[in-house]
């Protein structure tokens, strides 16, 4: 599968398989995510694998989120629901910038840009896991679901360092229809 293949046939899989991910594949997939380009090569980012045996702890600790979230009056959104994806997948991968220590206390432009560069730089991180997952046949879940626990989540962990996503990976049990696109007029300006 060429590169813009696995573009094109890339989908958010929301219904994973029982079947766990041999390892190698595993470390073939994150291994993809390390080579992504990075600002001033920081390589900011860092993984935590969640696979099955830790998998309830997850759960229970997103659910906690979730509880405290709606006590609070915020709208959960589709976090439920990706609480489910994530409590069926095989494995989910917490994404964290190691560069970025307090991501709520801003205080001037070096600090905020630098966040901002350690951040795309941890997206493309992620967009080369996606596409590598899709090219070994393992369906992916980017998920920014995870920030409604947030707080517990880095408790869980006993992480100080600044959340980015996670990513639920699994043998798919679904094939989605591609999702509608904008068209290049509408999202491109030629100068």
């Amino acid at each position: 599968m060429n590169t813009l293949e696995a573009i094109r046939t890339r989908r958010s899989i929301r219904r994973f398989k029982s079947d766990p991910l041999p390892e190698d594949v595993l470390k073939e997939i994150l291994t993809a995510a390390t080579l992504a380009p990075s600002g001033k090569n920081k390589q900011p980012w860092r993984f935590v694998v969640v696979r099955a045996d830790k998998r309830p702890e997850l759960i229970a600790v997103m659910r906690a989120g979730l509880a405290a979230r709606k006590a609070e009056g915020v709208p959960l959104g589709s976090s439920e629901w990706t609480t489910k994806v994530m409590e069926q997948a095989p494995v989910t991968l917490l994404i964290f910038n190691i560069a970025e220590e307090d991501p709520f206390g801003r205080k001037d432009f070096g600090d905020v840009f630098g966040n901002m560069v350690d951040v795309q730089s941890i997206g493309a991180a992620i967009q080369n896991l996606l596409l590598a997952a899709q090219e070994l046949g393992v369906g992916s879940l980017w998920i920014c679901d995870i920030f409604y626990a947030y707080g517990e989540v880095c408790t869980w962990l006993n992480e100080r360092h600044q959340l980015i996503a996670a990513v639920s990976l699994g043998y798919a049990d679904e094939a989605p229809l591609p999702r509608p696109r904008k068209a290049l007029d509408e999202v491109v300006r030629w100068l």
